[in-house]
């Protein structure tokens, strides 16, 4: 066989047939192809190797840039809400200062309205001064009638009395006005000292208390004012530096999509060279995983067939997609209707398959959905309650719908080789290699056998 056409066949060239074609080497081709072929196996197996890990941290950094635009979103979104905060603080304290304003006009109205009474007081003391001199003067002019009176003898009786009377309510009349003029003086005491604490005059040093206490107010409204707009102006700067970073990550986002995809493309490239080598009659380290791979697929399939043709199960529950989750579970167990089944029928041949190599990591019946019904027996334990260890070690009746699950449980050639990274908790990874075959009952796909092994 010509280098071309082996090219040709192993899928490089244009005219590479569909399926591979069995290999037919003449004697003193042997050695070459065989080494040539080995080492295109054994290049193919690194550079999966290094294609899984590659692709493996660019979906770290994808999520890793994922949450961080969320965390930035959601910054962005408290730093939005902290502005419409600090806009309604801004505008309560300008009416609390337009407030206070009015409020300074009202009592400098009070304090001239103040100063009025304390001026009509002091005419009520005034008359109340002058009652009391008519008092007095009325008290004399009384007196000198009474002693008049009693000169005049009888005669002058009635008119003593009459002056007596006088002489006692002008004594009356000079208490009470002595007794205005206390209360008086009092109130205007009072008084005066409200309207000093109520009064503003210009040029005057210091205020009264009511005043000095409103500028301290006022004053800091004016601080809270200030800072709520020294506030809303970082906040303003921080959201545009943040709208900047969320259109970075976003941008770095699609680039690690397209990164991603291009990953996935040289990571196909180096399964379809391990395949290709594996179909080529060559043995390769794949090899044994591969062929058990495809020996247990055979096996169940047999064993399925044999229960629905024993009636231990109908058909139709055997392809039963009416996935039930298990309530309370995390990550999310589901039942179905061939779970039974499968408890009963994979345990023997699965484990069996793990005392291939010390390699073997796990082996697994699949449904076309990638659910697993039953797993091997040391990721088969029921769930406590902790999501890092249920996710490793209570891997039954779960659904793995990622890429390489579903291709492996989708796959209808006869074996399917893909690398990848598998997340073994605690955050350790794992690259390893999956070998797959299809399960059939009948001539129905049901599902795969999952064989992965470490490198």
């Amino acid at each position: 066989m010509s280098t071309n056409a082996l090219a040709r066949w192993i899928g490089f060239g244009d005219a590479a047939p569909a399926q591979p074609l069995p290999v037919v080497l003449d004697a003193s081709e042997k050695p070459d192809l065989y080494g040539a072929i080995r080492s295109i196996g054994t290049q193919a197996s690194t550079m999966g190797k290094e294609a899984a890990e590659v692709r493996g941290l660019l979906d770290d950094s994808t999520k890793v840039s994922a949450r961080g635009a969320q965390a930035v979103a959601a910054l962005a979104g408290q730093v939005h809400e902290i502005t419409r905060a600090q806009d309604a603080i801004s505008q309560v304290s300008h009416a609390s200062l337009d407030a206070m304003a009015r409020a300074r006009k009202a009592v400098e109205d009070v304090g001239t309205e103040v100063g009025g009474i304390v001026a009509t007081l002091r005419q009520v003391s005034a008359a109340a001064g002058s009652i009391t001199q008519i008092a007095l003067q009325t008290r004399l002019v009384a007196f000198n009638a009474s002693v008049e009176a009693k000169r005049a003898g009888d005669a002058g009786r009635g008119f003593g009395v009459v002056a007596d009377a006088v002489k006692d309510l002008a004594q009356q009349v000079e208490l009470s006005s002595k007794e205005i003029l206390r209360t008086v003086s009092e109130l205007d005491g009072r008084i005066e000292a409200l309207s000093r604490e109520l009064r503003v005059e210009e040029g005057q040093a210091s205020q009264g208390a009511f005043y000095r206490a409103l500028d301290d107010v006022q004053g800091g409204v004016a601080s809270v004012s200030s800072a709520a707009d020294q506030s809303r102006a970082i906040c303003a700067g921080l959201n545009q530096q943040m709208t900047a970073i969320g259109g970075e990550m976003q941008r770095t986002g699609r680039s690690l999509d397209a990164a991603m995809v291009r990953s996935e493309a040289f990571l196909g490239v180096s399964e379809h060279l391990l395949e290709l080598v594996a179909n080529c009659g060559v043995e390769t380290e794949d090899t044994p995983f591969i062929e058990e791979a495809m020996d247990a697929a055979d096996d169940i399939g047999r064993l399925l067939e044999g229960a629905v043709a024993e009636g231990r199960i109908r058909l139709a529950d055997l392809f039963d997609e009416n996935y039930q989750p298990v309530a309370r579970t995390n990550p999310a167990q589901h039942l179905t209707r061939f779970v039974a089944i499968a408890d009963s029928l994979f345990p023997a041949i699965q484990e069996a398959c793990l005392a291939l190599s010390d390699k073997v990591v796990f082996c697994i019946a699949v449904d076309r959905n990638g659910y697993v019904a039953t797993h091997n027996s040391k990721y088969n334990h029921p769930q406590r309650g902790d999501l890092a260890w249920d996710s490793a070690n209570s891997r039954y009746r779960r659904i793995f719908s990622d890429r390489t699950g579903l291709a492996s449980a989708r796959n209808q050639r006869p074996f399917l080789l893909q690398t990848y990274r598998r997340d073994m908790g605690g955050g350790h990874f794992m690259v390893m290699k999956e070998a797959a075959a299809p399960i059939f009952v009948g001539a129905r796909h049901w599902g795969g056998v999952r064989l992965a092994f470490k490198f």
